[in-house]
């Protein structure tokens, strides 16, 4: 494991919490297990959840913004939103970026995941909240290159190359399930099972 994903995984820790005090595994049992449906699917539309990054206030930062200087570790980091250079760790492949045009950030939980898992049923505004999740483990600064691998795959398609990362990774997307009370498919609870093996 290199230095790089070392601190990685530390600062994971200083992400919001994970599901609490509720085990990892309790968590994973407890949420609805149901098949994807490709009817829901091709009625999702990124836009039903948001159309930008929201801003906080008329000289307020947006949330990418936010997201980037919670997770800056460059020295004198302080810039009000954020410069375009930096320090930013992305786990999911153990690369270290130095600019903001390198980097994503990522819905742990892909928007549309969150769509056929039953964010179809809520409200725009209960949308717009879940795409801009400053609290929960939802929004993770990652490489451009491994978001796009990622997609909107859920871990039963995709899982982060490194594999030290898997038991943070299966934790976040827990947590962010079981909070907005968002179903899983057979594959992905069995693919979250096997990452949870990892810790």
């Amino acid at each position: 494991m290199t230095a790089a994903l070392m601190t990685a995984l530390l600062l994971s820790a200083t992400l919001p919490a994970s599901a609490g005090t509720l085990p990892a595994r309790t968590a994973l049992e407890r949420l609805h297990v149901k098949p994807a449906s490709a009817l829901i699917l091709a009625r999702y539309e990124r836009s039903k959840f948001m159309t930008g990054w929201r801003r906080d206030g008329a000289e307020g930062c947006d949330t990418r913004q936010r997201v980037l200087l919670r997770s800056d570790r460059s020295p004198g980091t302080g810039e009000e939103c954020g410069g375009a250079e930096g320090r930013w760790l992305s786990p999911y492949d153990d690369r270290t970026l130095t600019n903001t045009a390198q980097i994503d950030v990522d819905h742990v939980v892909p928007l549309a995941n969150a769509w056929i898992s039953g964010a179809w049923r809520w409200s725009p505004a209960r949308r717009h909240a879940f795409a801009h999740d400053l609290t929960r483990p939802e929004l993770l600064v990652v490489s451009e290159s491994a978001n796009l691998a990622k997609g909107g795959h859920s871990p039963a398609n995709w899982r982060p190359p490194v594999r030290a990362y898997w038991c943070a990774y299966a934790r976040h997307w827990i947590t962010v399930k079981h909070h907005y009370d968002l179903s899983v498919t057979p594959r992905e609870k069995s693919a979250l099972r096997t990452m949870l093996d990892t810790c």
